[in-house]
């Protein structure tokens, strides 16, 4: 699995070129892509497809051809292989039937985008592309607003404007940060809230190239413990425990553990 670079032709190892130069066989997402990037490191090699669309038929052939022996090396268009594109099953095939896999590591535009972005990079999900549909993207953000890390996404420039004020209003207004053409000579990147960034681009229009987009995990809870035990008290008077710390839960946003743990302490008490 060797990585490439995702502008600059420079950002590639000494030890990806060597594997480049030594396989048998280079498996690329684009062939036409790798190319380019084989022209200028001066790498003459064997190149066949292995994207989406052929994925199923070529796995047996590229196994088949490791099993006698051969090198296999895996590039996608630009970064590192299995995100966000179908190696990962070539891999796991590959693992099933005893061979063995290395990874040449590299470029990668969601950590690029993240120690850019200015946002914590304790924990990050890949959450890769949100679906076109409003309905089901909404509802992918819906599984994603709890998530206490930074979230990356790749996004498609025409849609752009159209995500960000969908997450402003499912996810809350974060901070946030849009990244593009990274490594290349109009990198560019663009930190602000949600709803401002939303705003930006609705004016501007959609930017050009290749999209990685941040954001920021969500804001610490504060929970008002007073408000909470009148509310139970209250509740407690008419109402089973259970009943009432799923009520004051949903009209509080608070941990239902936490709340319903505090019932029973208020109606034992009592």
């Amino acid at each position: 699995m060797v990585a490439t670079p995702i502008g600059n032709a420079r950002d590639i190892s000494l030890r990806a070129l060597d594997i480049l130069k030594g396989c048998d066989v280079i498996a690329a997402e684009d062939t036409r892509v790798t190319s380019k990037l084989l022209a200028i490191h001066g790498i003459s090699r064997p190149l066949v497809p292995y994207n989406d669309h052929n994925a199923p038929e070529m796995r047996p052939r590229l196994i088949g051809r490791m099993a006698h022996g051969e090198v296999v090396a895996l590039v996608s268009d630009a970064g590192t292989p299995l995100v966000s594109d179908p190696g990962y099953k070539l891999v796991r095939e590959t693992i099933q039937v005893g061979l063995p896999v290395v990874a040449i590591p590299g470029a990668s535009a969601p950590l690029a985008g993240l120690t850019l972005s200015g946002l914590p990079s304790d924990r990050f999900l890949f959450a890769g592309f949100l679906p076109s549909r409003q309905g089901e993207r909404n509802t992918a953000l819906e599984e994603l607003k709890s998530v206490r890390a930074t979230l990356i996404f790749f996004e498609s420039a025409q849609r752009l404007a159209e995500s960000l004020s969908a997450m402003a209003l499912v996810l809350g207004d974060r901070p946030a940060a849009m990244t593009r053409e990274l490594t290349k000579m109009h990198e560019e990147v663009r930190r602000g809230t949600l709803s401002e960034l939303a705003a930006h681009y609705e004016k501007a229009g959609a930017p050009r190239g290749e999209v990685t987009l941040l954001v920021g995990p969500p804001g610490e809870v504060v929970t008002d413990n007073a408000r909470i035990d009148a509310a139970l008290t209250a509740a407690l008077e008419f109402m089973p425990v259970k009943a009432a710390a799923n009520m004051i839960a949903d009209l509080t946003d608070g941990s239902r553990k936490q709340i319903y743990a505090r019932a029973l302490e208020l109606k034992d008490g009592a």
